[in-house]
């Protein structure tokens, strides 16, 4: 049985979508943010040192890290196509995707995020100060870099409806966290249409909405 270790309004969402596409018996173990660091609770330090979500325990086996995860289930359990053939162009789009999305996508929004509140944390009388400083800091390095991902999305689904291809899988699951934290910060316009229509895709297959049954509220979705 895989125990998930799920995180509310996190990327362990993508986990328990995947186990639901393959069609994997698994048991949610639910923990819960601080309702004011947005920290994960020091409980997950039992399961990982670094205490963070997703990990995963299957038997003696644990394992962490999102793309980690992915490659071991995909390994362990029948896979019904959610990775290209060895090889062949879709399967090199398919590694690149799994490993971008939580390298290159997700560093600018992960500083959009730090910067936005480092000046509700800074002491009272330097607020003002810290608030400039993220300001400039946002709009001359973060929000340029998110505006060049943005655009490669758009201008990828455009060659295709899914990113390794033209079949879903495990890759646009991967994809799916930094397209719904980026659509959370700043709504896709009428400019991204081919972004808005891959968002609405998976959020109607059916293995998605059994994840968010499972894994509970999900602030992205």
């Amino acid at each position: 049985m895989i125990i998930v270790h799920h995180l509310n309004d996190s990327r362990s969402q993508r986990v328990l979508w995947l186990l639901e596409e393959l069609g994997v018996e698994y048991e949610v173990k639910r923990y819960e943010r601080n309702a004011k660091t947005r920290l994960a609770p020091p409980e997950l330090r039992a399961i990982h040192p670094l205490g963070k979500s997703p990990v995963i325990q299957h038997g003696d086996i644990v394992v962490a890290e999102t793309g980690a995860i992915v490659e071991y289930l995909l390994e362990t359990f029948a896979d019904p196509g959610l990775k290209p053939p060895a090889g062949t162009p879709e399967a090199r789009r398919w590694t690149y995707w799994l490993h971008y999305a939580e390298g290159s996508a997700m560093t600018p929004l992960l500083l959009k995020l730090i910067f936005g509140v480092v000046p509700q944390r800074s002491p009272l009388l330097i607020r003002p100060i810290a608030k400039g400083i993220s300001k400039k800091v946002g709009a001359a390095l973060i929000d340029p870099q998110i505006a060049n991902h943005l655009a490669y999305w758009e201008a990828e689904l455009g060659k295709s409806e899914w990113f390794a291809g033209e079949r879903f899988t495990a890759a646009d699951i991967m994809m799916s966290f930094p397209l719904e934290a980026a659509g959370s910060r700043a709504p896709y316009g009428s400019n991204m249409p081919k972004t808005k229509a891959f968002l609405e895709r998976i959020h109607a297959r059916p293995a998605y909405q059994r994840a968010l049954e499972r894994g509970g509220p999900y602030a992205y979705a």
